[in-house]
């Protein structure tokens, strides 16, 4: 039998892993800064995001590796009509679940500053940042390191909830904590029912997607300072989309449970 030191993060050694990329992300501040005169701020953003975000994944990787002699990862695939359901439930989750609760919290005035900045770099470089990077090396550390070597130690639920928590923290704010939280469960409980990286990067890059596509549709003072009902057109219009999309999203879930259970 397996000795559990072999596995590879703890509880302690998974608040480790995040407390380093906190401090990756606050290191490399200057580095964005000098970066943004010569390149602009998309390009200046993208390195550091890079920087900020691959730094403590090598180290969490050769920690492992160091650990548990585990150098790999599972990107294996699978049928279409699983990642076509992923897709749409994470759609769904995200706008029946994640928008209603989030536009609940209120925002002070310097955040709304700093979410409309970002609303406002809409080239090519953010889509890669925010769509194909993130989901990539964010998915590698905090379900290919950091739940896998949980599910190893500790239960699904304990395990998933864990790393899930962990996720929403790393993004230090509490608009996108409450985001990351509920993306981390479902794209977690992917990963615990198929051990695929591939499906997990695809929930995330999914999830990055329709947040990030509104940039190109609505100003950035428009997506701050209008609420949802304001958004949608009317109460009733909230109502009847955030029910269908609940209902979608549990829809989703059960197919996606029969699929995993085949």
């Amino acid at each position: 039998m397996e000795k559990a030191k072999s596995y590879y993060p703890s509880v302690a050694q998974s608040w480790g892993i995040v407390g380093i990329a906190i401090v990756s992300m606050l290191l490399f501040i200057p580095l964005n800064s000098a970066l943004t005169g010569v390149f602009g701020k998309e390009i200046s953003f993208f390195v550091y995001y890079l920087f900020s975000m691959g730094v403590p994944f090598v180290l969490a990787h050769f920690l492992r590796k160091k650990e548990t002699g585990v150098t790999e990862y599972n990107f294996g695939s699978g049928s279409t009509k699983v990642i076509v359901f992923m897709i749409i439930t994470t759609i769904a989750i995200q706008t029946g679940i994640i928008v209603p609760i989030v536009s609940l919290v209120p925002m002070p005035e310097f955040m709304q500053e700093i979410f409309r900045e970002f609303a406002q770099q809409d080239g090519l470089f953010s889509f890669i940042s925010i769509v194909i990077a993130a989901p990539v090396i964010e998915e590698l550390i905090f379900r290919g390191i950091i739940l896998d070597g949980l599910l190893k130690r500790y239960s699904p639920v304990k395990s998933i909830i864990l790393s899930s928590v962990l996720f929403g923290i790393v993004h230090l704010n509490p608009w996108q904590f409450i985001g990351a939280l509920i993306v981390g469960v479902f794209s977690g409980w992917v990963y615990y029912k198929t051990r695929k990286l591939t499906f997990s990067i695809l929930v995330h890059a999914a999830n990055n997607l329709f947040a990030f596509a509104p940039v190109y549709f609505m100003s950035p003072e428009t997506m701050m300072s209008e609420s949802l009902t304001d958004l949608y057109g009317s109460s009733l219009n909230v109502f009847f989309i955030t029910g269908g999309a609940i209902i979608i999203s549990i829809l989703g879930l059960l197919m996606l449970k029969k699929e995993f259970s085949n």
